[in-house]
């Protein structure tokens, strides 16, 4: 190994604590915290030796100067990089891109974390995102993130945290997941679009001009609308027997669900735009390439099973029974999210609603029939 890569591994662990133990075709990074040393990230070979060969070229080991010049590129933070739209940001990123790439996940052990921590320039960090502070933010040198958190009670409390640490340590630019275009408004009945609505309201003020943003509100996800679908044709092909078909889909409107990968590519591509001035304060309508009703998802299983389904029941929201029961907090409110479909029951979810920026950004290609085909391959 050549002294400017042993320096560029010593620079990394001296300037963010971390110590540096090869493993097999990667390398364990150890995050030092006083007495006590934890397994922090899986940093993939091919992302250390990019650096290193990189100072090998600018730095000639005869004439090395004292301190090693900060080359490295701006850092890309991915929260909630394991999760449905996750990874195909980071995928993405790192097919498109050189850029550094921090993936933030509660398990380095996952089987999707695993696969981050090979990709080039990916660095897979084992963190509770909640706790991200503005000097964490600095330390790793953070210009642009993407933000996809969970949809609970506490979401607008934890999500702009996060937002208040981005301004404070002049992160430039958030992309973040919003939900259903025709539910963020200040009256939905359903409490997590208005979760929505407030952050981005928050996102508009003054006060964060500095950070730029972009919220994608997303249609339902393919995966979610096509669930039970997929789920009863695995069921049929084990047991050869039917149970009820529940679907949360109504018979005829029709919905332009959307793939969670397709969401994530869009995402990627805003993050790597030059100037993302034109997106600032942007909020996209995301929706599918295609409209499906419920009649229609009930003609795709029986091609499947290859038989009539003896019995299904359309507008089906008996799931919330086991989510709320698993769930803690206020159980009228989490009892709203029964409300969530009705805009795409009546109709105002469909395809041809999709902003015009991300259709020619990076459109939505996979249809609900490409959805369902992947799930049952799983």
């Amino acid at each position: 190994m050549k002294t400017s890569r042993f320096l560029f591994h010593s620079s990394i662990s001296l300037c963010f604590g971390y110590s540096i133990v090869p493993s097999g075709r990667s390398f364990v990074i150890f995050e030092r915290r006083g007495a006590k040393t934890a397994a922090a990230a899986l940093v993939s070979t091919a992302f250390i030796n990019m650096r290193a060969e990189m100072l090998d070229n600018l730095l000639p080991s005869s004439n090395l100067p004292s301190q090693i010049p900060n080359i490295m590129a701006p850092t890309y933070l991915i929260v909630g990089a394991t999760g449905n739209t996750g990874q195909s940001v980071v995928e993405t990123l790192s097919k498109l891109s050189t850029c550094a790439v921090i993936a933030l996940t509660r398990s380095l052990h996952s089987p999707v974390a695993k696969h981050l921590a090979i990709l080039p320039n990916v660095q897979v960090l084992e963190k509770n995102w909640m706790d991200i502070t503005a000097q964490w933010l600095r330390e790793h040198e953070i210009e642009r993130a993407f933000v996809a958190t969970p949809s609970q009670p506490s979401q607008f409390a934890e999500e702009t945290t996060f937002h208040v640490a981005a301004l404070k340590a002049g992160v430039k630019y958030v992309v973040r997941i919003s939900t259903t275009a025709a539910n963020v408004r200040p009256d939905c009945e359903a409490y997590y679009p208005r979760i929505h609505w407030a952050i981005e309201a928050l996102l508009s003020t003054p006060e964060f001009k500095p950070l730029q943003w972009t919220s994608l509100q997303a249609n339902n996800f393919s995966s979610f609308w096509l669930a039970t679908a997929a789920e009863f044709i695995k069921q049929y092909r084990k047991t050869g027997k039917q149970d009820t078909l529940r679907l949360v889909a109504s018979e005829d409107a029709p919905v332009g669900t959307v793939d969670a990968n397709d969401v994530g590519v869009l995402a990627a591509h805003l993050l790597l735009q030059e100037d993302v001035s034109p997106h600032n304060n942007a909020k996209y309508v995301v929706n599918g390439p295609e409209d499906i009703t419920g009649r229609q998802i009930l003609e795709l299983v029986e091609r499947y099973i290859g038989t009539s389904v003896d019995n299904v029941i359309f507008k089906d929201m008996s799931f919330l029974d086991y989510v709320i029961g698993v769930t803690q907090g206020s159980q009228s409110v989490l009892m709203s999210m029964k409300h969530g479909p009705e805009t795409a029951w009546n109709g105002e979810c469909t395809a041809s609603a999709t902003s015009e920026a991300v259709l020619k950004l990076a459109a939505p290609t996979r249809t609900p029939a490409d959805t369902l085909k992947a799930m049952l391959q799983e």
